[in-house]
């Protein structure tokens, strides 16, 4: 009994497993973090991106002004 239990709990681990790493699951995956960040930046206000670009520049040791 505990044999069946313990493969069925391996056969459904490695379906997961394999789903997730799917060519479909991860160009899906891609599309969706996408179309967030477009949206996301697309409707934010516009000094909000400015500041986050300055601070990025800083914090990658640009100089900026």
């Amino acid at each position: 009994m505990k044999e069946q239990i313990a493969t069925a709990a391996t056969l459904r681990t490695a379906s997961v497993s394999t789903s997730l790493s799917s060519p479909m699951f991860q160009i899906a995956a891609t599309f969706m973090l996408g179309m967030v960040m477009l949206f996301g930046v697309g409707f934010v206000d516009m000094s909000a991106v400015h500041t986050a670009a300055h601070d990025m520049r800083h914090a990658a040791g640009f100089p900026c002004h």
